[in-house]
């Protein structure tokens, strides 16, 4: 089983490569790797990356950042991305994050960790509920990005 840690600025490159992967695996376009270790290198505080890495390759990933207030006003995590690189999948490596990933909540003291799925990925919900979690339909999940975004920053400007 690979070591599971927090990634550091030396995993940079390797999480780049990871994260042209992934946008390749999903078929949304990539920034170029300047941009990608741009990004790496100027996340907010709080934003953290939890790696598996095996011989010294870097085979999945889970990027995630604190979150508060939760139910009870309680803090908790929420789980942005999780990755496993294609030669790596089924092999364990996303359940060793997942489980990882609850070690450090515990540890924390944080309550919960909320995540998304696509609704239309089986698989991956299969995987998700047989950890544990449950899906909240009572949820939609929102996104302000672009022109929307841009103009309801413009319009706090007014």
């Amino acid at each position: 089983m690979p070591q599971l840690r927090l990634a550091t600025p030396a995993d940079h490159p390797a999480l780049a490569a990871l994260f042209a992967e992934m946008q390749a695996h999903y078929a949304v376009p990539c920034p170029a790797e300047a941009a990608m270790l741009a990004g790496l290198s100027l996340r907010p505080s709080g934003s953290e990356i939890l790696v598996a890495e095996e011989a010294g390759r870097l085979l999945g990933f889970a990027a995630f950042s604190a979150i508060y207030p939760g139910p009870g006003l309680q803090p908790g995590i929420f789980l942005k991305e999780l990755y496993v690189t294609a030669a790596a999948r089924s092999s364990g490596i996303g359940g060793a994050l997942m489980r990882e990933l609850a070690r450090v909540a515990v540890s924390r003291g944080l309550g919960r960790i909320d995540f998304t799925a696509a609704h239309d990925d089986q698989r991956l919900r299969r995987f998700y509920e047989e950890l544990g979690a449950a899906a909240h339909p009572e949820k939609v999940f929102y996104r302000l990005t672009g022109d929307a975004l841009q103009r309801l920053g413009a319009d706090a400007e007014t």
